[in-house]
């Protein structure tokens, strides 16, 4: 079942988590007509997804015959056991989430400068703590490489982003799960308490409570 009260139109909260995750599913169409899904790397930068790989493979030969392609980003927080709330009965168990869809068309990048400049956001993204000669394609060392690597730019037509933190709860079943979560103390649960309280401000407990 849809439910609107998940969809987030935060263009800042989106961009952060956009910024903060590397990994993404890319959803081309094949020949045959059946969708093939790729996991891969990838940067969002300026707006557009980059993804890099080899010149040939299966999602460089379908993108080449349509462009049209879905890319998918997901992170999962917490997950939400029954017994948070029900003594009995299996429904309640959950996960909270964040995730992100995108549809787009993906072209193949050829200027050598916006060919630098992605591979510049991913080895920003990846390897933050630098170690490297800056990527130049005026650099003969680099000039090679990043003519025989192939870097996809995807052109962003439509972003849905869907976030799951308990905007739907009563408050009083949403207080038990905050507990559950604080009590538990594993993996990012207090992080998903965070997000929590950002997203449902109306349960967010006063400072004086």
């Amino acid at each position: 079942m849809r439910r609107k009260e998940f969809e987030v139109m935060d263009t800042v909260e989106t961009e952060q988590f956009m910024q903060e995750m590397s990994f993404g599913i890319l959803g081309t169409i094949n020949e045959d007509g059946w969708p093939e899904l790729t996991p891969l790397n990838f940067v969002y930068h300026n707006g557009f997804i980059y993804f890099h790989g080899s010149v040939s493979g299966r999602k460089m030969k379908n993108i080449k015959a349509d462009q049209r392609v879905t890319f998918s980003v997901a992170k999962e927080y917490a997950i939400i056991p029954s017994y948070f709330t029900e003594a009995k009965l299996a429904c309640p168990a959950t996960a909270f989430f964040k995730s992100v869809l995108i549809k787009g068309h993906a072209e193949k990048v050829s200027d050598l400068t916006e060919k630098a400049e992605a591979l510049t956001a991913f080895m920003q993204k990846l390897q933050p703590e630098g170690g490297y000669a800056p990527i130049d394609p005026e650099d003969p060392d680099y000039t090679g490489q990043i003519k025989s690597t192939s870097v996809v730019r995807i052109n962003v037509h439509e972003l849905s982003a869907k976030y799951k933190f308990g905007q739907n709860m009563k408050e009083e079943k949403f207080e038990i799960v905050t507990n559950g979560l604080l009590n538990r103390n594993e993996g990012l649960d207090k992080e998903t308490i965070a997000m929590m309280e950002a997203l449902c401000p109306h349960h967010r407990k006063n400072d004086g409570d």
